[in-house]
C-alpha cells in the first residue's frame, strides 16, 4: 500500500440518470483508494432538481473522502423552470454543494483550483472571464514548489474531435496563456463526456510550460458517449522515476454497463517541471486492461 497522496476527479455523474450499479462501483473504489480529496468537475445531476441534487450529496458523503472540491456545470442550472434560472440560476446546487461556486483546496501534495465556468444565459457552452483568469493566476503565483497545481473547469479547454470543437471553453485561449505563466500543472475538466490527456504545449501559443488537459469520462450516468464506459480519474503525487522533480501520475478507472467495478485501464505519468522536452519524452504511458485488485 502507497502512502502517494491521491486525488479522485469525478466528472459529469448526472444524477438522475446514474446506473445504481456503478454508483455502488464507485463508493467501492472511493472506500478502497481513500482519497484526499474528491474534485466533481460539473454536471452533477441531470436537471437541477432538489431531489437530485440530494441523491449527488448523499452520495458525496459516501465516498469518505476528507474534502470534496466541487463546482457547477450547465446541467447543474435550472433549464425548463425559467423562474429558478433567471431569479436563483444555483440556487439548488448552493443548497447541496455550498455557496462557494470556486473553491479552492491546498494541501502539502495539492492546489486545487475550481472556477465556476457556467452562466444563466448560456444553455451549453462555457467561458472564463478576465476577472477569472486573473484570480486563478494570482492563486497560482502562491503555490508552494512542491505542489500540484490543478485548475478546475467544467467545459474544456481542448478536445481531440472536430465534433467536439463548439464545446470548448471560451476565454481558454487567455486562460491557458496566463495559467501557464503563473504556474498551471494541469486543466481538469469534462463536459464531452470522453477522457484523455494531453499536452497543451503546443497545442497554446503562448504555452511556456508542461501543461497538460486531464479529462474524465461521465462517471455514473447512462449518458456515455463514443463508445466510452463509465470511468473516473484517480491523480497520484509521487516523485519520478526516483528523481527530485515532480510529477504525477493520472489513472483513468472505468466500469462497463452491467459490471460491479472500476477497472484500472490505463495510467500516465506526467513531468511537470521541464518546459524544454517534447510532449512524448514528458508522458509516459501504459494501458491495464484487466487489473481488479486494490493495491496502491
Amino acid at each position: 500500500m502507497t502512502t502517494a497522496p491521491l486525488l479522485l476527479q469525478i466528472s459529469d455523474p448526472h444524477f438522475g440518470t446514474e446506473v445504481p450499479t456503478a454508483v455502488r462501483a464507485l463508493e467501492r473504489l472511493a472506500r478502497e483508494h481513500s482519497p484526499d480529496v474528491v474534485v466533481f468537475s460539473g454536471d452533477i445531476t441531470q436537471r437541477a432538481t432538489r431531489q437530485q441534487f440530494d441523491a449527488a450529496r448523499a452520495f458525496a458523503d459516501r465516498l469518505g473522502a476528507r474534502d470534496v472540491v466541487a463546482i457547477p456545470g450547465n446541467h447543474d442550472i435550472p433549464l425548463f423552470q425559467l423562474g429558478a434560472r433567471l431569479l436563483s440560476p444555483y440556487g439548488r446546487y448552493r443548497r447541496a454543494f455550498g455557496d462557494d461556486l470556486e473553491p479552492v483546496f491546498e494541501s502539502d501534495a495539492w492546489l486545487v483550483i475550481g472556477v465556476n465556468t457556467t452562466r444563466w444565459y448560456r444553455h451549453e457552452d462555457g467561458e472564463v472571464s478576465t476577472e477569472q483568469i486573473e484570480r486563478v493566476a494570482e492563486r497560482l503565483s502562491r503555490a508552494r514548489p512542491e505542489q500540484v497545481r490543478l485548475v478546475v473547469t467544467h467545459q474544456p479547454v481542448l478536445v481531440t474531435r472536430t465534433e467536439d470543437e463548439k464545446n470548448r471553453l471560451h476565454g481558454r485561449e487567455d486562460a491557458v496563456a496566463r495559467w501557464s505563466a503563473a504556474g498551471a500543472d494541469l486543466i481538469l475538466g469534462g463536459h464531452i463526456h470522453l477522457p484523455f490527456v494531453r499536452p497543451l504545449q503546443g497545442a497554446f501559443t503562448p504555452c511556456p510550460r508542461a501543461m497538460w488537459a486531464v479529462q474524465a469520462g461521465t462517471a455514473v450516468s447512462t449518458r456515455l458517449r463514443s463508445g466510452q464506459p463509465n470511468s473516473v480519474n484517480i491523480l497520484r503525487r509521487a516523485s519520478s522515476m526516483g528523481m527530485s522533480r515532480r510529477s504525477c501520475t493520472v489513472e483513468r478507472w472505468d466500469c462497463a454497463m452491467g459490471d460491479d467495478r472500476f477497472v484500472r485501464a490505463d495510467v500516465k505519468e506526467l513531468l511537470l517541471d521541464d518546459a524544454a522536452l517534447s510532449p512524448s519524452l514528458l508522458m509516459h504511458s501504459s494501458s491495464i486492461p484487466s487489473f481488479r485488485g486494490t493495491d496502491r
